[in-house]
């Protein structure tokens, strides 16, 4: 089941937890790619300093400022796309960063081709155009769904974001999110 808008208007670390386990899935053509999400990071309003909220509303950022459920995607290093989910209230810069997947084609499953948020968005062909589009709807390319998986606390795993060192106290958030012992997770 598609999930619908209404499941990214709460807490965005409740949405970063809950993602995992969900199943993004991209329509392309006659091709449609999936993979089960299996690392996360969140990112919280103005005062996060490894938010590009941080730097306040720009043309950039201005998907974040945005309702919730829809993408915030953006080319990082001039070559990688990353793929993030608007949480929240509309105005409220928050969204979830989806760091990687296991992918469900058997044929690729021993591959890591989706495990880092650059790789994940190459492989599933994700780029700028679905920037500001919703994930919900029956004309969504790009949506995640609910197979009714049902990850236990126990079983995610908490630390702190990735390549965020010049963050300040934000930097010690223990907001990523990861499922324990899964193979395909970017970083341990």
């Amino acid at each position: 089941m598609k999930l619908k808008q209404n499941f990214y208007n709460q807490s965005t670390l409740k949405v970063a937890k809950k993602l995992l386990g969900k199943i993004l899935v991209r329509k392309a053509g006659r091709k449609t790619l999936r993979g089960l999400i299996v690392e996360t990071e969140a990112y919280i309003g103005p005062a996060d300093k490894a938010s590009h909220a941080s730097r306040g509303k720009t043309p950039r950022t201005e998907a974040m400022f945005g309702e919730p459920g829809f993408w915030y995607i953006y080319l990082i290093y001039g070559m990688y796309y990353c793929l993030n989910i608007v949480t929240e209230n509309k105005d409220y810069p928050a969204a979830v960063l989806i760091r990687a997947v296991e992918l469900l084609n058997k044929k690729e499953k021993p591959y890591r081709l989706a495990s880092g948020p650059g790789k994940l968005c190459r492989y599933f062909k994700i780029e700028k155009k679905l920037n500001k589009t919703p994930a919900f709807g029956p004309r969504a390319k790009l949506y995640l769904e609910d197979i009714g998986l049902k990850i236990k606390p126990c079983q995610i795993v908490k630390s702190q974001r990735v390549g965020v060192d010049y963050a300040g106290e934000y930097k010690d958030k223990l907001w990523r999110f990861y499922l324990k012992d899964n193979h395909f997770v970017s970083k341990k």
